[in-house]
């Protein structure tokens, strides 16, 4: 009976502190989507690491046997750890990355580091040998963006590490590892190979590999990675245009433009209406899970052929760490359904290897950023709104942190309720999907703007300011 007794106790102050107020919390009508969150949630805060370790606040964002995070993981998991109250494991995890390039790593960073401070011996031998996906630069870099533009806090764009990091990750870390635009497919195998060369040791052939696509033969280029560079050297333009340095911002984005114009005239292949994702030494393309990277990166802009993408994407089998990206961004991309599938999916028990956490954060930020719609813009000081699930289901997401404040966001019956429960001020762009005349604003009448997506879907909005401790009402009926 006493022992029955600890075991009851264990398991309450486990719930508390997964389920506290102080982080964020998910209600619905619709009990599957409600318990899929609280499963992610869960699982995601089990993998919190003790700020009290050498390294500082952190959480587990690689392969959990490894007590440590890397750089493609960390950048992925970011919004889902944010969303969860984990801004300072998200800030120190990434200062770190930026912190730890050098020229000697030829502006590489450590692509993974683990609870003592160190980098992962498992990915690191020295600065001349190691593991190294070149991708992950720009991930880091886009990771800090999108940190900045959902919490508003400047550090991600103005603190002098993290300038540094993108300034030599877009001037030269492009030119040592031969990534102009021009240079893509004639850049030799191995642009800055150990010496002596071993092509059977791992951190000689994988020092500076141009994919997130791992073990493949030859492998000279992938469109993953040209994808990355696109959105990095974008994502450099608009922290200059941020600052107000409109001049050089505008060099950095139309080299941006340069890989875009890549992905769709080199790496488009016709004759099966899909995008070749790899490029070997011997001068063949090839297909692979990476074309997901185009989505990540957000680097398509035909609307037709981003809808072929996605449809052969979620027609292929892949890995669990790949999967993990698709709950938001099928939300993001209209697919809802599909992204309502994969929350599920990835939150069944029965899934295989949906503990890598990758998989929780993934959720997470598939169901408030996609699902909820939950969209903060920086800035502009604004929080957009779209919800995703159907009317008939009525969804909560509270004690949200965002924006230097805390919301809740209600959708029920057509309507959408904010409620700023922090101390500074927003302004809400409230938005429906569908074509209206007015939004109803606590029942007053007010004209609406409209907008259209890529696919020609119709929206409608009001900008609407909220000040703390205001509680809104918007409908469209």
């Amino acid at each position: 009976m006493k022992k029955a007794f600890i075991i009851i106790v264990v398991n309450c102050c486990f719930f508390f502190n997964a389920f506290g107020q102080n982080t964020t919390t998910f209600k619905s009508s619709d009990p599957a989507i409600e318990l899929a969150f609280n499963r992610a949630k869960n699982m995601a805060l089990s993998y919190k690491g003790n700020s009290n370790d050498p390294v500082g606040p952190w959480y587990e964002a690689a392969l959990p046997s490894r007590s440590a995070f890397c750089m493609r993981d960390v950048s992925h998991q970011s919004i889902g750890a944010e969303i969860l109250g984990l801004n300072k494991e998200n800030k120190n995890m990434l200062s770190l990355f930026a912190k730890n390039i050098s020229e000697n790593k030829d502006w590489c960073s450590y692509w993974e580091i683990n609870k003592y401070g160190k980098p992962a011996p498992e990915d690191y031998r020295n600065d001349k040998e190691f593991w190294y996906n070149l991708n992950s630069n720009f991930d880091v870099m886009f990771a800090c963006w999108r940190l900045y533009l959902w919490t508003g806090d400047k550090t991600y764009i103005d603190n002098p590490e993290f300038e540094n990091f993108f300034e030599k990750s877009t001037t030269a870390y492009i030119d040592r590892w031969v990534l102009d635009a021009d240079s893509l497919l004639t850049r030799p195998e191995f642009p800055n190979p150990s010496f002596p060369f071993n092509i059977k040791d791992d951190f000689h052939r994988c020092r500076g590999l141009a994919s997130y696509s791992e073990g493949i033969n030859g492998l000279k280029m992938g469109v993953d990675l040209v994808a990355a560079i696109y959105r990095g050297l974008l994502t450099y333009s608009s922290i200059l245009r941020q600052k107000g340095d409109i001049q050089k911002a505008e060099i950095f984005e139309k080299k941006a433009a340069k890989y875009q114009q890549q992905i769709e005239q080199v790496w488009w292949d016709d004759t099966t209406s899909t995008y070749n994702v790899i490029y070997t030494s011997d001068g063949k393309f090839s297909k692979d899970g990476g074309e997901l990277f185009l989505l990540w990166f957000d680097a398509l802009t035909n609307t037709e052929r981003t809808q072929k993408t996605i449809e052969h994407i979620i027609s292929e089998k892949t890995n669990i760490e790949n999967l993990s990206y698709l709950p938001f961004l099928l939300y993001k991309y209209g697919f809802e359904e599909k992204g309502y599938e994969y929350v599920l999916h990835l939150t069944d028990p029965a899934t295989k290897r949906r503990e890598y956490p990758e998989v929780s954060y993934g959720v997470i930020e598939g169901i408030v950023h996609g699902y909820m719609g939950i969209e903060p813009d920086a800035s502009k000081n604004t929080i957009t709104t779209l919800y995703r699930g159907k009317n008939e289901i009525t969804s909560e997401v509270d004690h949200l942190p965002v924006l230097n404040t805390v919301l809740s966001v209600k959708h029920e019956n057509q309507n959408t309720t904010l409620q700023n429960k922090g101390n500074n001020p927003i302004q809400w762009r409230v938005m429906f999907a569908g074509n209206y005349d007015a939004i109803f604003i606590n029942n007053k009448k007010i004209t609406a703007n409209h907008t259209k997506d890529d696919n020609g879907k119709s929206y409608t909005f009001i900008d609407v300011p909220v000040n703390p401790g205001q509680k809104i009402k918007a409908s469209f009926l």
